[in-house]
């Protein structure tokens, strides 16, 4: 199942769920693309945003506004769906309209096999991006180990090029765990790293989790400020 957690609350930029793309309202969009791969539930803050879902024939969930991440979120809609402890769950933000249905459906058998058959925690993705790119602190940078794994998620330019530099690497906002992990990692405090750099796989990683990362070519744009609605639509149009 793929669960797109749509919270209207936004601190960065506001309401930026409801910005339109060829008419349609961003986490529609989001919706839309997801379908193609797997089935779809919109986990909502607001019953204004739970009544678009459903106006647009999508499953959807209110849940509690007073979520601090969009993994809790996904949790709690979740909870009495039934699922299999070993279910994978797939979480897409709302503001990645244009996450290619092919990239999700790689995504999909990378994270089953991973989680299913190599024992990690959780899945996810990234991206290689330029250094300048790299200095925006509204995109999520991540460093890897050897095997594959994340050993850790910042908004400052890692790793520091005190030598030349040419692997930077941007995440990519899709999670993927089972329903057992989901539930193992909502019970987890919060840690210290992850209320200080807002980002909350960090929570994973302070536990000493392991979160597999899956490297993907995407011409897809996370929509975090307004500067990257405005270049989206120039990149893509009002269509995708």
């Amino acid at each position: 199942m793929i669960v797109i957690p749509a919270r209207l609350a936004s601190t960065r930029f506001k309401n930026k769920i409801l910005c339109e793309f060829d008419g349609v309202p961003m986490f529609i969009k989001t919706a839309q693309n997801a379908a193609k791969a797997d089935r779809v539930l919109i986990a909502v803050d607001e019953p204004q945003i739970l009544k678009i879902a459903q106006d647009y024939g999508f499953d959807a969930v209110l849940t509690a506004r007073e979520h601090q991440s969009g993994t809790d979120r996904i949790a709690e809609a979740v909870a009495n769906a039934a699922l299999a402890e070993n279910e994978i769950i797939i979480n897409i933000q709302a503001d990645e309209p244009f996450f290619e249905s092919e990239n999700l459906i790689k995504f999909k058998d990378f994270a089953h096999a991973m989680i299913t058959q190599k024992g990690a925690f959780m899945a996810s993705c990234y991206k290689y991006i330029s250094q300048q790119a790299a200095a925006d602190p509204n995109l999520v940078k991540l460093v890897l180990d050897n095997a594959g794994f994340a050993i850790y998620f910042s908004r400052s330019l890692i790793p520091y090029p005190r030598a030349a530099c040419e692997c930077y690497l941007g995440h990519i906002g899709i999670y993927a765990y089972s329903v057992r992990n989901l539930k193992q990692f909502c019970a987890l405090p919060a840690s210290a790293l992850e209320d200080t750099e807002k980002l909350e796989q960090l929570r994973a990683i302070s536990a000493g989790e392991k979160i597999a990362m899956l490297g993907i070519e995407t011409e897809s744009i996370g929509i975090d400020t307004p500067a990257d609605y405005e270049r989206a639509l120039k990149e893509f149009g009002n269509g995708i």
